[in-house]
């Protein structure tokens, strides 16, 4: 399937500064995609190339197979991390305008307003001003306006910020519902946890340029040490030179252990030696967190 967006060798400067450094990665279609990065990375400066907002100096960008041009706005959803709304202008009226803006017609507008409205608990504020709603209320109302028009690429920028848990889980499970849709979800966020429930591929900027790339999946198994942590009842002391004892532990008739594995050596034959001489109750691979890689990635670059 040819992916929805594909960056290719992307550059660019302000002045003295390089915000990126030849980047090139592709977007899959119906995916959600992590942008990661340290602060000051070159996240920022994609968007805005995305977005059409500003223009590379060097590479190229395609949409569907089609170099980025202005009509492809009307195809992309932006939520920026720096919301901004009319706080004097009516919920409701503000929607209508930002739909409009998007293309959409009136009528159809105020038709998917009033069931989103319905969706994230919103329909009384329609007619009250902005500033008299909460920061989560307009973070809501913001969301909203981003996704109205049914964008076939969504640009999410922390999108969380400022949500209390239960909203967070509210927006995290729209972001879900858009995706099953067909949508595809470039999202951008100092949040692990949520690239690690909610990411099918990731990509990391830092420094300029591209450092780390791939399925959620393939990238923690690149960065697997072979570890794994084992428990169970019985006596038991390791001395096999295919396996490597970090850690052993024995309380009476219980036994902890952190063993990894030579290169040359799999997880069952780890097991086999486990099972021949005690009960095991727990085994199980020590695989990183995407916090965890994230860290070291940056750390070592």
């Amino acid at each position: 399937m040819q992916p929805i967006l594909q960056i290719q060798g992307v550059s660019k400067f302000y002045e003295a500064h390089q915000a990126l450094n030849q980047v090139s990665f592709d977007v899959p279609k119906g995916s959600i995609f992590g942008l990661l990065g340290p602060n000051g990375a070159g996240k920022t400066s994609l968007i805005r190339i995305i977005t059409q907002i500003t223009a590379p100096d060097e590479g190229r960008v395609f949409f569907e197979g089609q170099p980025l041009q202005p009509q492809h706005v009307q195809q992309i959803g932006y939520l920026p991390e720096e919301r901004g709304l009319y706080k004097k202008m009516k919920v409701g009226e503000q929607l209508v305008y930002l739909a409009r803006l998007r293309g959409m017609e009136k009528a159809d507008a105020v038709q998917r307003i009033k069931v989103w409205a319905e969706r994230l608990n919103l329909k009384e504020w329609l007619t009250k001003n902005v500033e008299d709603l909460s920061k989560g209320m307009q973070q809501k109302v913001q969301f909203i306006a981003t996704v109205l028009h049914e964008p076939k690429l969504l640009i999410l920028d922390e999108p969380f910020s400022g949500f209390d848990p239960v909203n967070a889980n509210i927006i995290r499970d729209e972001i879900l519902k858009l995706r099953e849709q067909g949508c595809t979800v470039i999202f951008s966020t100092h949040r692990m946890e949520s690239v690690e429930q909610m990411c099918d591929y990731i990509v990391m900027i830092n420094q300029s340029q591209k450092v780390l790339e791939g399925s959620v999946r393939e990238v923690k198994s690149r960065y697997t040490s072979h570890t794994y942590q084992v428990e169970g009842t019985g006596k038991l002391m390791i001395t096999s030179p295919d396996f490597k004892v970090l850690s052993q532990k024995q309380h009476g008739n219980h036994f902890q252990a952190q063993v990894q594995l030579e290169p040359q050596v799999g997880p069952n034959q780890l097991l086999r030696y486990l099972i021949e001489r005690v009960e095991v109750q727990h085994f199980q691979e020590e695989v990183p967190s995407i916090h965890d890689i994230f860290v070291q990635t940056v750390t070592e670059e």
